[in-house]
């Protein structure tokens, strides 16, 4: 009897390596993790580039899913301290200028907001860890049944129908054809139906510290779930992180994300954040046509009056508007702060954002409201 095949512990990495890259949904064959560590071997290698070219030349990754390729292999072989920003991605994360002195130093996220209960205006500078707990039943919900009750429009193309108002000449005339040139029905067309895009703006400030892990593991399961959904963090800056949530993976995906975000607990700037959304028009051109949910408490402690006109442009771009808050738990619910009655009548819906349930069964509501 053989012995078992047992992997050399130098080895493994690499071999661990190929198995992230199948998790995420790369077509590996065995015989290229073999040529793969067969390069390895040939290259010595002398750096990490040396591995990474390694892996290129053999596990043979997609060109257009190369910056994932890369950002996996950061992560495995240097940890998350060493994931940089893809080159041309300089404008993922916009910086908002702390408008108190200068001379005055922020203090930590702990210091700044304990509790969590109250918005802050200082900025606290943090990297965000989260904890492995298993799916909760809402986003298994969400990720059962996203596909089919997202919100979805009218595209531009045109597909076979029974009834429609467009009349399908060409199917018309090849019928006719094989009728001797009668035309015994009129064939009927209309638009397709694609999925509306979603943008998605989650507040991770401190007065929201209760909630942020569990609406980033929600954000996750709905960029898995649908295709055309775009996710940003804000507090004191605003972070785009839908290319770390594109990560199968949810574990490596919030890694990721907690890289790039780095005023997790900190305080509360909505109005300069989303101004400074809008002031990109690659982010801006998120919003057109498209679900905006906005989950945030609404605590702001910057000018109400940028919050309300940066609403109001939202509100004109976007097909609707959502503003999911924990304070608004009870069905009759009215705003008391300031910047919710500001928002208040820019928003088509200021429901509870209080649980992954109430936020999941508002994005599967989406389809069923007309926008105002």
């Amino acid at each position: 009897m053989s012995d078992d095949l047992v992997l050399p512990r130098a080895a493994r990495i690499f071999v661990s390596f190929v198995a992230l890259l199948r998790a995420n949904g790369f077509s590996v064959a065995p015989e290229q993790t073999t040529s793969f560590l067969a390069a390895i071997e040939l290259l010595g290698p002398r750096s990490l580039e040396h591995i990474r070219r390694a892996g290129l030349a053999t596990l043979a990754p997609p060109p257009e899913r190369r910056a994932t390729y890369d950002r996996l292999f950061d992560i495995h072989f240097r940890g998350t301290d060493a994931i940089e920003q893809a080159e041309g991605e300089d404008d993922e994360t916009v910086r908002l200028q702390e408008e108190g002195r200068g001379e005055d130093e922020p203090p930590l996220a702990d210091e700044a907001n304990e509790s969590g209960l109250a918005a802050a205006r200082a900025e606290a500078l943090v990297e965000r860890r989260f904890a492995q707990i298993p799916t909760s039943d809402p986003l298994r919900q969400l990720s059962r049944e996203a596909a089919r009750r997202l919100p979805r429009r009218r595209g531009h193309r045109r597909r076979r129908a029974r009834t429609g108002p467009f009349a399908d000449l060409r199917r018309t005339l090849r019928d006719s054809v094989r009728n001797d040139g009668e035309v015994l029905r009129l064939g009927r067309m209309r638009r397709r139906q694609r999925p509306r895009k979603i943008l998605l703006l989650i507040d991770v400030s401190g007065s929201m510290k209760a909630r942020t892990e569990e609406n980033m593991r929600l954000a996750h399961a709905l960029v898995q779930a649908a295709g055309n959904v775009e996710v940003f963090t804000f507090g004191t800056r605003l972070t785009r992180v839908t290319t770390a949530l594109r990560l199968k993976r949810r574990e490596q995906a919030l890694s990721a994300a907690s890289f790039l975000v780095s005023d997790w607990d900190g305080g509360t700037r909505i109005g300069d954040a989303l101004q400074a959304f809008l002031a990109v028009p690659r982010f801006g051109g998120y919003a057109r046509g498209a679900a905006v949910v906005i989950v945030s408490d609404g605590l702001e402690r910057g000018d109400p009056a940028a919050l309300r006109d940066a609403v109001a442009k939202l509100s004109r771009r976007a097909w609707r508007v959502s503003w999911l808050t924990p304070l608004a738990t009870a069905a009759n619910f009215k705003p008391q702060t300031e910047a919710l009655i500001a928002i208040q009548r820019f928003v088509d819906d200021l429901v509870d954002g209080g649980s992954s349930a109430a936020v999941v069964a508002h994005l599967l509501s989406l389809a069923t409201r007309r926008a105002a």
